[in-house]
This record gives C-alpha cells, sequence and structure tokens, in this order.
C-alpha cells in the first residue's frame, strides 16, 4: 500500500515512540511501517528530490508536529520519548491524530501563532496545512513541479513557432549546453540548408574534430510521428559522413517501429522527441533564465549538539 500522509502516520507515530523510554526515530520508522503494513517498495520511495524516503520524510514531520504539541519529547539527536500529554492522549484510545487534534494542545497554537508572526502574515493562513495533508516539503516540491511542468510546456511552445532553422540552432545550442564538444559553443555548427545531405548540424567533440556528433532535427506538429524511413536515411548520412554518433531530434515523438530501428542499428543513434527536447532545455537552460532561487534550510545538528561536548 502507499506511504499513508503525515497527518494519517501521526498516531502510529506516537504509539511507536509509546514502545520504550527512549526510542530511536530508525525504530520508529520501523515500527510504523509495521504497523502500516508498508512493503519494502513501498518503505523505499523517496520524494521527488530523491534525497530522502517519504516513510522517513512523513516520520520526521509527525514527529515535529507532535513535538510542537507536547505529544513527544526529543531526548538526543534523533532519538524520541513519549511526553506525559502523549500518554494521556494514548490513554483515550484516539481513532486518529491530525492537525485538528494537535489544536487542542496550547503549546501547538502558540507555535501555530509565532510562525504567522514570523512570517508577517495576517489572518487564517495557518488554519489548514499547505495543501491538505502535504508536508510543508512535499508542497514545495509539488509547486516546483507544477511551475516546470508549465514551463516546459511553453518551451516547446515556442520551438513549434520558430523556424525549421531555428530548431536547427536550438539542438547545437542544447547539446554544447550538456558538454557535448568540451561546452566550447565554437566546436557546435548548424549545417543545414539545401544539399546538406540529411545533417543540420555537427558537434566536434575534441579540438581537432576527430571524432564529431551528427544532427538531424524535424519540426513536426504533434501526431505526425516520424517513422523509420527518416531514420534509415539518418543512418545512412552517418555511414557517408564516416561517423557512427547521431542525435535525431523531432518536435513531434517517434514511432515504435523507429525505435526498434535505432536499438537494432549499428550506428548509435539517440532518439529526442518533444517532450524530451523541452526538458532538456529548461533542465540545461537553453531558452530559460532563472527567476527566482529559495533555498530550504534546516537545523545543524552537529553545531547544536556541540553544547553537550
Amino acid at each position: 500500500m502507499p506511504v499513508p500522509d503525515y497527518q494519517s502516520l501521526m498516531l502510529p507515530t506516537l504509539r511507536a515512540v509509546a514502545s520504550g523510554d527512549a526510542v530511536p526515530v530508525k525504530e520508529i520508522r520501523e515500527l510504523v511501517a509495521t504497523s502500516e503494513n508498508l512493503s519494502l517498495a513501498d518503505q523505499q520511495e523517496r520524494v521527488p528530490s530523491g534525497q530522502q524516503t517519504l516513510l522517513a520524510n512523513r516520520v520526521s514531520w509527525a514527529l515535529l508536529y507532535m513535538s510542537r504539541a507536547g505529544l513527544v519529547e526529543k531526548v538526543r539527536r534523533a532519538v524520541y520519548r513519549l511526553a506525559t500529554e502523549g500518554k494521556q492522549l494514548l490513554a483515550e484510545s484516539p481513532t486518529q491524530i491530525d492537525i485538528k487534534v494537535l489544536r487542542q494542545y496550547p503549546a501547538y497554537v502558540q507555535w501555530e501563532a509565532s510562525k504567522r508572526d514570523s512570517g508577517g502574515q495576517k489572518g487564517g493562513n495557518g488554519d489548514k496545512p499547505p495543501n491538505g495533508n502535504q508536508t510543508p516539503e512535499e508542497a514545495f516540491e509539488h509547486a516546483g513541479q507544477e511551475l516546470r511542468s508549465s514551463v516546459e510546456a511553453e518551451v516547446l511552445e515556442r520551438v513549434m513557432a520558430g523556424s525549421s532553422d531555428f530548431l536547427e540552432q536550438i539542438v547545437v545550442d542544447l547539446l554544447i549546453a550538456m558538454g557535448y564538444g568540451g561546452g566550447d559553443s565554437q566546436r557546435g555548427q548548424v549545417t543545414g540548408g539545401s544539399g546538406d545531405g540529411g545533417i543540420d548540424g555537427t558537434i566536434r567533440e575534441d579540438a581537432l574534430g576527430l571524432d564529431e556528433i551528427y544532427v538531424q532535427a524535424k519540426k513536426y506538429a504533434v501526431g505526425n510521428d516520424v517513422g523509420v524511413g527518416p531514420l534509415r536515411n539518418f543512418a545512412g548520412a552517418l555511414v557517408a559522413a564516416g561517423t557512427s554518433k547521431g542525435v535525431f531530434v523531432t518536435t513531434a515523438s517517434f514511432t515504435s517501429g523507429a525505435r526498434d530501428f535505432v536499438g537494432k542499428s549499428p550506428q548509435r543513434i539517440v532518439l529526442i522527441d518533444g517532450r524530451e527536447l523541452a526538458r532538456l532545455m529548461v533542465s540545461h537552460g537553453v531558452g530559460v533564465r532563472v527567476k527566482t532561487t529559495y533555498q530550504i534550510k534546516r537545523i545543524d545538528e552537529d553545531y547544536f549538539d556541540s553544547e553537550d561536548s
């Protein structure tokens, strides 16, 4: 089953903390995974950034919120124990613990108020957690993904609105930005035009041009997928040029037959469709620029632990 949201994990997390006098977070996660019947695959699922498992992230947030309400106490780094308020709550045999329950505790209400004050917020912005049951980090990453998807879609629209010659230049610029040709723009060249022999651009991998990547770019409307024919012609152009490396880009997509052909071809041909082209352009800063940078900061546990040393 999927990893429950952080509010759904509050009760099993509190019960896990109650299993001993001082319980390490690692053991808490294991107990929660067992109580929620999470498979190994579920436990290994990671947040979009890939920096942490989803289970670890949500258990950590559950512990944070419950500690603000005074239900659990931090004994030392990554070790928790049940507080008096937590014992009393478990004695009542609750069916769930969520933000509404935590708001019954003055310490939590005060903490929420302090967050609003420090953020300069007015009114009831703290009346519910962001995006329902998402943790703040999950809400942030979700918003980032939505923004990125929107930018990628707009990038592809702009590419489609441009000329075929512009697409050829985009592909050369992108490969240089990805590090091909040593990242030197002088090693990339658009060669498209009449009599181009099926080659729209080249990237010299080394300074002397002993190793080259050849490029073909096709601006097609969505649904007009590239089939085997153009790929066969491109492979022939690579043979005629005496090279074995090629990148074929289309603003549409490729048929399964085209992909099968490339998989069996002795030439090393990479296929990039419209969605992948937009994704790569955004990832490598081609046609986009950074508007705002946000940093997510965490407590430096080593710094504060040094007080006891």
